[in-house]
Formats: C-alpha cells, sequence, structure tokens
C-alpha cells in the first residue's frame, strides 16, 4: 500500500505521501517544493504531520522533507525491533544515503534532537545549519526532574498506560501544549490515529524509557559535541514547556554559543504546532533561499 490511510486530513497536510524501504520495512515521508533541502525530524508521539505548517509556509523556496520515524506516524511498526534514539538515527542516516541528500539543514524537536544530531556529528560536513526546538542531546541520569519520571512510568504501570491507554499521544501530549486551542480535536485525532492500539505505540514507550536507559548513549553524543560548533544554529525555545525547562535551554545554548536562541516565553513544548511562523522566519533567517540558489 502506497497510499496514506482515510483519516489522514488532506486539508491540513494537503501532501504527497512516499515510502521507502529500509531493512525490509517501509518509512513514510514526505518530499515538496525545491531549492536549499530542509529535513524536519520529529520526537515523540508526533509525525511529520506535526511540520506541516512550517513545510507548507516554507515549500514555495524550499526542498522540505520530513519522515515518519519507524514506530510512528504513517511508518511500519514492527513488534520485533526496540525503538531506540540509536536505531532511528541508523535509519535516519539510511534514509538520508538513500535520497542522496546534500547540504542539509536540520530541523529537530524532542528526540529528533539526539537522533537528528547523532547523524551530524558523523557526517558534519553534510549540514548546513541546525534549528533546534525543545529538545537536548546529553545524559539525563541524576536529574531529578526525569527521575522521578522513570521512577512513575519506567514500570509495568507505565507499560500499561503507553500502550494500553495511549498515555503518550491522548494525555501526555496535551499537557505539553501552552495554548491548548492549537490542539483542537480534530487535530489531536491526528495523532491519536497514527496510534491506534496498543501495538502501535510501541515506540512511545521505548522513547520514554530511553530517557534513562539511553544514558551512555546520550552521554557519549554529548561527549562529541565539539564537531558541530562551526555549524550555524538558532535555537527556538518554548518557555511553558513542562517538560523540557529553562535549565535545559540554558545547557543547550551553552553547547553553541554562537547559536541564536530565540524565546518564546508563551509557548509550549510543540513550538512548531504553537509559534510556526516563528520557525520558518529563523529558517529563513539561517538559510536564506536565494542566496543558497546562487551559489
Amino acid at each position: 500500500m502506497n497510499e496514506a490511510p482515510a483519516w489522514v486530513d488532506r486539508t491540513e497536510y494537503p501532501f504527497r505521501s512516499r515510502f521507502l524501504e529500509i531493512d525490509g520495512r517501509r518509512l513514510h515521508y514526505i518530499d515538496e517544493g525545491q531549492g536549499p533541502i530542509l529535513l524536519f525530524v520529529h520526537g515523540t508521539p508526533d509525525w511529520s504531520f506535526g511540520y506541516r505548517k512550517v513545510i507548507r509556509s516554507l515549500s514555495a523556496e524550499y526542498r522540505c522533507v520530513a519522515l515518519d520515524h519507524l514506530g510512528f506516524g504513517l511508518s511500519d511498526k514492527p513488534q520485533d525491533v526496540v525503538y531506540t534514539p540509536a536505531f532511528q538515527s541508523a535509519n535516519l542516516q539510511s534514509f538520508i544515503a538513500a535520497l542522496g541528500l546534500t547540504d542539509i539543514t536540520l530541523i529537530l524537536h524532542d528526540f529528533g534532537g539526539p537522533i537528528g544530531l547523532a547523524y551530524a556529528e558523523s557526517c558534519p560536513q553534510n549540514i548546513h545549519a541546525l534549528i533546534l526546538l525543545n529538545t537536548w542531546f546529553w545524559s539525563l541520569k541524576g536529574d531529578p526532574h526525569f527521575e522521578s519520571f522513570d521512577r512513575l512510568l519506567g514500570n509495568a504501570l507505565g507499560r500499561y498506560l503507553y500502550l494500553n491507554l495511549g498515555f503518550s499521544a491522548r494525555i501526555i501530549m496535551k499537557s505539553v501544549f501552552a495554548d491548548k486551542s492549537h490542539l483542537p480535536p480534530s487535530i489531536h485525532q491526528q495523532y491519536l490515529q497514527a496510534l491506534p492500539d496498543p501495538q502501535s505505540r510501541k515506540g512511545t514507550w521505548d522513547y520514554a524509557r530511553s530517557l534513562l536507559g539511553a544514558s551512555d548513549w546520550f552521554a557519549d553524543l554529548w561527549e562529541h559535541r565539539d564537531c558541530l560548533r562551526s555549524i550555524p544554529v538558532r535555537i527556538l525555545w518554548g518557555g511553558k514547556d513542562t517538560a523540557f525547562r529553562p535549565k535545559e535551554r540554558d545547557r543547550l545554548a551553552t553547547a553553541f554559543p554562537a547559536a541564536g536562541v530565540i524565546d518564546l516565553p508563551d509557548c509550549g513544548h510543540f513550538v512548531q504546532e504553537e509559534k510556526p511562523d516563528a520557525v520558518a522566519a529563523a529558517i529563513r533567517d539561517a538559510v536564506p533561499a536565494a542566496q543558497r540558489a546562487a551559489r
């Protein structure tokens, strides 16, 4: 099947669905427009739908590529893999190679941050700029905020809530919006429908356990951050995010001391949903389409 399911709102998400097979599993993605390459990498429980407003704004000037990670969105959701950020980053690298993407600007949110930055550290010469939205890429071990989350949900109860009740998309996602009017029921359904049953929600549960379970991988990522210092960076930060706090914003800024930091004090975690115009403006600032086209 190479068509999106009927529940996808084509008014909100008017893009052609494309599929790429990697290791026998299908990745869904969209590829809109022409020009400098923008690659949008989502977190949890998100999929490429979350970037739709930004892509609609930019696709007349840029080539906008957005994939759904395995286990999310319209991509396959196999049960025989563990959806760690390392696994997803390896898939991202295969995806970039398969499409022959070069001179990429990465737009990274939530878990998409470490997933995309792992690729950037392995191939810094292929990265033109980084746009970072409420994310991180260091070990969270020892942080009481995340340790308490793990104690509360990193157990059998958490597994039941994530898999059987759709806790990530149904409850957590809604709670981290500052302005709930940006997640009306019709839009929320686009996230819920992508994760309709316990089997489809394995990725969200594996991600939750990875916050601390992948601590060594995150620590290694942080250790090698200096190779990214020469890459232009913009950081957009939703100040009312209850998942990632000012503490994470400040540490992210220390990793990129030359970065432009755009604080959005009335915005929650999903910056691309609540402030898509600010994201589009930051991308245009970091990657002027006319200048790039003239090179």
